[in-house]
C-alpha cells in the first residue's frame, strides 16, 4: 500500500473536515480530472479521478470513515482495489453503491452541455405564449377623475407578413437538419473508466428545431417576426389611481409555434394637481374663506375636479382649519358602484391691509366684545 495516497491528501482537506467540506472538495475534484474534461492527457486523469473517487467513498460513509482512521489501508475491507466500495453500470444512471453520488449528475452536465435527457431542447418545438410587454402613460389628476381615452405607441415583434412567420422566401419551406435528423438533439455516448455515460444536448445547428431555413426570407432574414410600431387606443378607467395597472390580452409580443400573443401591461402614472389631491377614494383640497364669512357664515361656491360648482353653506363661527365633506363627490372606486367623499379643508384669510374706515368699524367692534388679549399662564417656574 505504499503507492496509495492518504485519501484526505488526495482531497485535500484536514482530518477533521465537515461532511460539506469533503462533499465541496470531491465536487471540484471530480470536475477538474473528468477523462472528458482532460482529452490530453485522458489516461493520467482517469487515474486521479478514480483515486478522488475512491477517496470519496470512504470518507463519506461514517462508518468506513472511523475504520479508515484506525486501521488506515490495513483494515478490513481494504482490499487490493483499495477502498473498493464502489461499482458503476451502463448508462448514466447505473450509480450504485456511491452514498451521496447522485451531485455527479451535475458534474457530468458541466462538461455534456445540460440536458441529460435532452429535455429542454424539446421546447424549442412546443407551442408558448409570446412574451409580455410593458409600458407607461402619464395622465392628469383630473382624467384620472372622469376618465379618458389615451392613444399610445408601441414598438413590438409581429409576424412576417412576407413568409407568414416560418421565415422562409415565399415557394420554400425549411428543410430537415441533417446533423441531427430532425430530432433537435444529438445523442453522445462517452467511455470513462466507469462504463459508458451517454447524454443529449442540443443540435447546434439548427438550435434544437429539427429544421434549418437555407432561403430566408428577405424582409424578416428568416425570422419570422419584424419589428413594427403599432398605435393602440387605450379606455382609462375614472377613479383609477397612481401606479395603478391596465392589462390588455394578447397585445404583447407573438407566440412561438401558433401560440397566444403575450399581454400589455400599461403602468398609469397620474401627474400632481397644484389644488387637489387624493387619499383612497376622497378628494382632498383647501378652500380659503374670509374671517367675517367665518365668524358670520355664509355660502359659498366651491370648483370640483371636474369643473362643476358645489355650493356649501359655512357656518357662523368657523376656525381655520375646520374640515367639511360633500358626500359622493370623490373618485369612483373601480371595484364597487360607489365614490368617495370631496373633503375640504378651510382656511380663514386675515386681511393684512385695510382702509380706515373699516380699521375704524373693527376697533369699534372691538369695544363692543370687551376683546382682550388672553393672559398669559404661569409655568412651573413662575
Amino acid at each position: 500500500m505504499a503507492d496509495k495516497r492518504d485519501y484526505y491528501e488526495v482531497l485535500g482537506v484536514s482530518k477533521t473536515a465537515s461532511d460539506d467540506e469533503l462533499k465541496k472538495a470531491y465536487r471540484k475534484l471530480a470536475k477538474k480530472y473528468h477523462p472528458d474534461a482532460n482529452p490530453d492527457n485522458k489516461e493520467e486523469a482517469e487515474a486521479k479521478f478514480k483515486e478522488v473517487g475512491e477517496a470519496y467513498e470512504v470518507l463519506s460513509d461514517p462508518q468506513k470513515r472511523k475504520m479508515y482512521d484506525t486501521y488506515g489501508f490495513d483494515g478490513p475491507n481494504m482490499g487490493a482495489n483499495g477502498g473498493g466500495y464502489y461499482s458503476y453500470g451502463s448508462g448514466f444512471d447505473g450509480f450504485s453503491g456511491f452514498g451521496d453520488f447522485s451531485d455527479l449528475g451535475d458534474i457530468f452536465s458541466s462538461f455534456f452541455g445540460g440536458e441529460r435527457r435532452g429535455g429542454s431542447s424539446r421546447s424549442r418545438n412546443t407551442v408558448s405564449k409570446g412574451a409580455d410587454l410593458k409600458v407607461a402613460i402619464d395622465i392628469t389628476f383630473k382624467e384620472s377623475y372622469i376618465g379618458v381615452e389615451k392613444e399610445i405607441s408601441i414598438n413590438r415583434n409581429e409576424v412576417c407578413t412576407e413568409c407568414g412567420g416560418n421565415g422562409c422566401a415565399k415557394g420554400t419551406s425549411p428543410t430537415k437538419c441533417t446533423t441531427c435528423g430532425g430530432k433537435g438533439t444529438i445523442r453522445q455516448v462517452s467511455s470513462t473508466l466507469f462504463g459508458q455515460v451517454a447524454t443529449q444536448r442540443t443540435c447546434t445547428a439548427c438550435g434544437g428545431v429539427g429544421t434549418v431555413i437555407t432561403n430566408p426570407c428577405s424582409s424578416c432574414k428568416g425570422k419570422g417576426t419584424v419589428k413594427k410600431a403599432k398605435k393602440l387606443k387605450i379606455k382609462i378607467p375614472e377613479g383609477i389611481d397612481d401606479g395603478q395597472t391596465i392589462v390588455l390580452k394578447n397585445e404583447g409580443e407573438p407566440g412561438r409555434n401558433g401560440g397566444p400573443n403575450g399581454d400589455l401591461y400599461i403602468v398609469v402614472r397620474v401627474k400632481k394637481d397644484g389644488v387637489f389631491s387624493r387619499r383612497a377614494e376622497h378628494v382632498l383640497c383647501e378652500v380659503p374663506i374670509t374671517f367675517t364669512m367665518a365668524t358670520l357664515g355664509g355660502e359659498i361656491e366651491i370648483p370640483m375636479v371636474d369643473g362643476s360648482i358645489e355650493k356649501y353653506k359655512i357656518p357662523e363661527g368657523t376656525a381655520t382649519n375646520t374640515r367639511f365633506s360633500i358626500k359622493n363627490k370623490g373618485f369612483k372606486s373601480l371595484n364597487g358602484n360607489w365614490r368617495g367623499d370631496f373633503v375640504f379643508t378651510v382656511i380663514v384669510q386675515v386681511p393684512k391691509r385695510l382702509t380706515t374706515e373699516q380699521r375704524n368699524l373693527l376697533v369699534e367692534l372691538a369695544k363692543t366684545m370687551n376683546e382682550q388679549p388672553p393672559l398669559k399662564k404661569k409655568g412651573i417656574f413662575g
